[in-house]
């Protein structure tokens, strides 16, 4: 039996069960007999959330009197973890798994399979529905979606008929009206206060199982119409971005529109029997039990937008079309989402949306990238916030800290406005100083870049007044494409970030994807079976490998370049031997434009990042080889400690104030003084106001930073007196104090030097 026709039995049966005017309890009593039943399975039992734990609410082959008396914590059994994690379980050996908690009143000890989904009512886990058998064996597939199919069902009779008790009901979707201040992560970074705007009202479906099948497939067919003709409107009308990355995110996401996949998945949850929003929503419940289990955040995000997707087919189907972005926004606003796709924020009054909180989101999101270049503060990964607020509730979002702040007091209020003002004149301060050049008291000019990866950061260089860009990352492009990018839109993108800069220069590197960058169309099984992808095939080590890619990234840059000097950069160079690969491959290219007499670069600069510490070992090698060397301190720094920077319990547990790492640094300054070769810092920690101290006394004379930190960078380096600084470096590190960062931030204070 298909999995449709085992879910449209059962269905069918259930349909009749809720249509009975018997009351709940004997309504669950009559599901599991007639779920045990149809599969073949000699015990179904039904636990519900009540009071804050699992309670065994009904049960086909457990001992009866355990009805009620049994309850598990979230998190304890099997079946607290199935609530705990809203995932589900299929098991041949239940006692095999960690997780197992023995109750011996229910009589279960004979019992060795165990198959379990979470009922799932407002986007929580509310109850589990769970089978068990004799024998040891894995239940077939066909019958774990019967049971996820008919989880759908329960969720709905649970809550027409008030079995989540009160007090848990206010906890899935209520806030309290008391002030909160909520932890996350920064994704945008900003400060911005604002009335809270749901993106999306959720919608609620109030019939699951189809009358008439047919009747529902037609439903969703016209609703993919819809939603089609919106997207491509979307993406050929949009004045944002146009021409530039953005217009690419969007060809992603229009790629999922008409992915047959996702179709033809929904149009088999309806054979099952249920309703056109109901199968959207069966088929979007799955989606989120596999994010959960994707550890690579690129593929993480691309699930996103497909969810992004669903939410707004279901909108159109259900008819409940009215969206914070049609309707539009009133005043100052703070969007609240769970996720958001790059397209539906587009939609927004950029003038009124002053903020943007995400229960989920993450760094390399599509929306992040959208986001940032419209200059709107985000903050991902803010647990349960739909929970907590309200249409209407003021917020203070402090993207800089990481933290949001519901229902602020006066107080609260009166604090941040403060601090709001404070930054506010900063930034003026910051502004003015765009003309000013960057020379130290005593009178050496330090040579402040930006970093950038899309064609619209470009204007930062006019508003920062940096000296160019000293990193730009090829990747962008390569990241929000569904395909891989062709040479000639390549060229393009080169091109116009070449005449955008004018006679500043810009360094390119060349592609680093790979890693926690993966892109689909390019994974492999050797990427798959990666286990530590920072130390994988990734960047140059990808690059070389796919010999093609570089190749033709090699002729976008050296046409794109024409008649200017092009500076290269290599990523992630271990050996030298690496750094010769990868420029015959650029002189390959070159001497082919060559003999078809085509306009060359003036001139070009070859570079390498020094991210693998090994290269470190090998510089009086690569002297002679380089026109200039980038320090990028994220990478260096995760090798240098055997420390994941994606892992949160490491994040801040390795201080870039280290005296390993300015150690480390002071020898390649050292190494590389009186020589030929361009020294300069490409990571984050060059545009920290203390760490540029530290760098600027370890010899760090050019610095390539994101456009927020030019300002706050130049405004320090005109504070410091060189020679002081060094002195002290020296001494720091021949002996190091206890607390370098607080050493520093002493003496930086007995100087005048703000370093916060």
């Amino acid at each position: 039996m298909t999995a449709a026709a085992s879910a449209r039995q059962i269905l069918t049966t259930l349909h009749e069960v809720m249509a009975s005017r018997s009351n709940a309890q004997h309504k669950l009593d009559q599901v599991v007999a007639v779920i045990a039943e149809s599969l073949d399975s000699e015990v179904c039992s039904i636990y519900l959330l009540r009071e804050g734990a699992l309670e065994l609410f009904a049960t086909q082959g457990l001992n009866a009197n355990a009805v009620h008396v049994t309850r598990l914590a979230i998190g304890e059994g099997l079946v607290g973890t199935i609530a705990s994690h809203i995932e589900t379980l299929n098991l041949a050996e239940a006692k095999a798994h960690p997780d197992f908690a023995y109750r011996p009143e229910t009589g279960e000890d004979k019992f060795h399979s165990f198959a379990g989904v979470p009922i799932i009512y407002r986007e929580r886990a509310v109850g589990v529905l769970c089978v068990q058998h004799v024998d040891p064996r894995r239940y077939e597939d066909v019958e774990i979606e019967a049971l996820q199919t008919t989880a759908m069902v329960l969720s709905e009779l649970i809550a027409h008929n008030n079995l989540i008790d009160d007090e848990h009901a206010r906890g899935l979707g209520e806030a309290d009206g008391g002030p909160r201040i909520l932890p996350g992560l920064s994704l945008v970074k900003g400060l911005a206060a604002g009335s809270v705007v749901l993106h999306q009202p959720r919608i609620h479906i109030d019939q699951v199982v189809a009358d008439d099948i047919e009747a529902e497939r037609q439903r969703v067919y016209r609703a993919f119409d819809k939603m089609r003709d919106q997207i491509d409107a979307m993406a050929s009308s949009v004045d944002f971005g146009k021409g530039g990355e953005h217009d690419e995110v969007l060809e992603t996401y229009k790629m999922f529109a008409y992915d047959e996949g996702w179709g033809r998945r929904i149009n088999e949850a309806i054979d099952s029997g249920l309703t056109a929003e109901a199968a959207i929503e069966r088929v979007q419940q799955r989606t989120r039990m596999r994010m959960r289990e994707i550890d690579d955040p690129l593929l993480a995000d691309r699930m996103h937008d497909l969810e992004d997707l669903s939410n707004r087919l279901l909108r159109i189907v259900s008819g409940q079309l009215g969206t914070a972005a049609t309707q539009g926004l009133r005043r100052d606003t703070i969007l609240v989402a769970r996720n958001l796709g790059p397209a539906e924020l587009l939609e927004y009054d950029r003038r009124r949306l002053k903020g943007v909180l995400l229960q989920e989101g993450s760094l390399t999101s599509h929306v992040v990238i959208v986001a940032r270049a419209m200059g709107v503060p985000v903050l991902g990964r803010v647990e349960g916030v739909l929970r907590h607020v309200n249409e209407g509730d003021e917020v203070l979002l402090d993207a800089d800290k990481g933290t949001v702040t519901l229902r602020p007091t006066q107080q609260m209020n009166e604090l941040f406005e403060a601090r709001f003002a404070k930054s506010r004149e900063r930034q003026a301060a910051y502004a003015e100083m765009r003309d000013v050049e960057p020379f130290t008291r005593c009178g050496t000019r330090i040579t402040v870049m930006i970093n950038a990866g899309l064609r619209d950061d470009m204007s930062m260089l006019a508003m920062t007044g940096a000296d160019g860009v000293g990193l730009f990352r090829t990747e962008f492009q390569f990241l929000v494409s569904a395909t891989l990018p062709q040479r000639e839109r390549q060229t393009r993108l080169y091109r116009d970030v070449l005449e955008a800069a004018g006679d500043k220069p810009v360094v390119f590197r060349t592609v680093d994807i790979g890693g926690d960058k993966a892109v689909p169309y390019l994974v492999n099984e050797e990427i798959e079976r990666e286990e530590n992808p920072a130390l994988g095939w990734r960047a140059l080590r990808l690059a070389l490998d796919r010999e093609g890619l570089l190749k033709a990234q090699a002729r976008a840059l050296l046409e794109a370049a024409a008649g200017r000097t092009l500076n290269v950069m290599f990523p992630m160079v271990s050996e030298p031997w690496e750094f010769d690969a990868a420029k015959a491959v650029f002189e390959d290219q070159l001497a082919y434009l060559k003999a078809r007499r085509k306009l060359l670069p003036e001139a070009i600069r070859y570079g390498a990042m020094l991210e693998v510490p090994a290269l470190a070992e090998v510089l009086e090698q690569m002297v002679p080889r380089l026109s200039f060397l980038s320090v990028g301190t994220n990478d260096l720094t995760q090798f240098l400690f055997a420390a994941d920077r994606a892992d949160p319990r490491l994040a801040e547990r390795y201080d870039w104030l280290s005296p390993a790492i300015l150690r480390f640094l002071k020898r390649v300054t050292n190494g590389l003084a009186g020589q030929s070769v361009d020294l300069g810092v490409c990571g984050e920690m060059g545009g920290r106001r203390l760490e540029a101290l530290a760098l600027l006394g370890i010899g760090f004379r050019r610095f390539s930073i994101t456009p927020a930190s030019v300002g706050p960078i130049k405004e320090l380096i005109r504070k410091v007196d060189l020679a002081e600084i060094t002195e002290a470096m020296q001494a720091w590190l021949a002996n190091p104090p206890a607390n370098m960062r607080t050493e520093m931030t002493l003496w930086a204070e007995r100087h005048g030097i703000d370093v916060e």
